[in-house]
């Protein structure tokens, strides 16, 4: 393998990790302060990918404006969406067992997934690069396509808000206190009801941004939800529940898995994203920054 390959397959796994690394971070984000696992999560992401290919798809002669505005209008739409799921489904559940919790969001992918077929049918759609992030940037290794490197700036631009917002805020505070003890949080003037619903609509806001930037590298059609949903629990599972840097390690592992299997054994890549996660959890069962449970 020459330089040029290497370079070229390198931005392959952090392209692919990028895009991952967007969607996890949502649902672990959710999982780790609300602890529900949502099955739902990829309909957003699908989402996402449906609006900008709707909205390029009817601004004619203008899908570079489109794109821009789609890619702010998109998650906060989505994320109103994410905030009156949680409102009126899950904040009904939270005593419940959590199976019941799963079969719910189960069904709320079901039914999502019903909802896109209905407004924009089964065909698949394209989205057109924006002139701007056309092309590519000459390295001394080879040329990267300039989409790529706008998917890992958006990529990292998150992960460092997510640190911020987490970190450095009291909200983060909130969100972490959340974790482990609501009832304490609420007894000392927070409303909890109200951090659950933003912590769920962030999620979705974040999945969303992971479909309107995929929607110009793939097709787009009813059908993404589940794809995507399958490798981002991966990621949760290996990074760790609840981590969000976690969450970008899992992503980079399984980025890498999947472009080293389509190289050296293709008939076998599909399952070498399984693999990667049963080396993981025989090594460390709570994945790679998980905590276990008290």
């Amino acid at each position: 393998m020459t330089l040029a390959d290497f370079f070229t397959q390198f931005f392959g796994v952090v392209t692919s990790a990028s895009l991952l690394f967007l969607v996890a971070s949502g649902l672990t984000l959710i999982f780790g302060a609300m602890q529900i696992i949502n099955i739902a999560h990829g309909s957003f992401y699908m989402f996402g990918a449906f609006i900008v290919a709707s909205w390029v798809g009817a601004s004619a002669g203008h899908s570079e404006l489109a794109f821009w505005l789609a890619i702010i209008v998109a998650p906060i739409l989505v994320g109103v969406l994410g905030a009156l799921t949680e409102i009126l489904v899950l904040r009904r559940l939270y005593a419940s067992e959590h199976l019941l919790q799963l079969l719910a969001t189960f069904g709320l992918l079901y039914l999502f997934e019903g909802i896109a077929l209905t407004i924009w049918g089964g065909n698949f759609r394209s989205v057109s690069i924006p002139p701007s992030l056309q092309g590519h940037l000459a390295g001394v290794a080879g040329a990267v396509p300039v989409y790529d490197l706008f998917i890992l700036a958006v990529a990292i631009g998150v992960g460092l808000f997510m640190w911020w917002l987490l970190q450095r805020t009291q909200l983060g505070w909130r969100i972490r206190a959340a974790v482990e003890d609501p009832e304490m949080l609420a007894v000392s003037g927070t409303n909890v009801s109200l951090l659950f619903t933003g912590v769920f609509a962030l999620g979705a806001v974040l999945a969303a941004i992971a479909g309107v930037i995929v929607g110009p590298i793939q097709s787009v059609t009813t059908g993404l939800d589940t794809q995507i949903l399958i490798e981002a629990f991966i990621v949760v599972v290996i990074g760790g529940l609840g981590s969000i840097p976690g969450a970008a390690i899992g992503a980079l592992i399984i980025g890498l898995f999947k472009t080293v299997g389509v190289l050296w054994a293709p008939s076998f890549a599909s399952a070498s994203i399984y693999l990667a996660m049963i080396l993981v959890l025989i090594i460390r069962p709570t994945g790679l920054l998980g905590v276990s449970e008290r």
